[in-house]
């Protein structure tokens, strides 16, 4: 069943990493983004811990970053020594209104090819299979 499930993973997240390589970021730009997008806010510390990365390299990688458009660095609204990092603006509305249609097209490709019963037999599994998880 564990094989299954990554495999179903693999198979929702393969449009969306096909869209981020397009954008030509090198594995650890990538990384960075993923960890901006996922703590928008985030200090370069913070950054450099969770990359498990030189401050100073991951500082290099935040320049060229922003310098595409896909990165803000903020002061700090509490200690203005200290800088924020944000995805940008472009990145933010792309998140939001792309990538859902993304992960969820190749779903919507396989229930299609399904038939009528398939369908409705998959629908009944999942929602007993989430009934079990939310009890606990």
């Amino acid at each position: 069943m564990e094989a299954d499930l990554s495999a179903i993973r693999r198979a929702l997240r393969r449009p969306v990493e096909t869209e981020v390589s397009k954008g030509r970021l090198t594995v650890p730009q990538t990384a960075i983004m993923r960890m901006v997008v996922g703590n928008p806010g985030i200090s370069l510390k913070d950054l450099s811990r969770q990359v498990s990365l030189a401050h100073s390299t991951v500082s290099g990688i935040a320049d060229r970053l922003e310098q595409k458009g896909l990165i803000e660095r903020r002061e700090d609204e509490k200690d203005n020594r200290f800088v924020r990092i944000f995805p940008a603006s472009p990145v933010v509305d792309w998140l939001a209104g792309r990538v859902h249609g993304l992960r969820a097209q190749p779903l919507a490709d396989a229930l299609q090819r399904a038939e009528e019963s398939e369908r409705e037999a998959i629908e009944a599994s999942l929602r007993r299979l989430r009934e079990l998880l939310e009890q606990g």
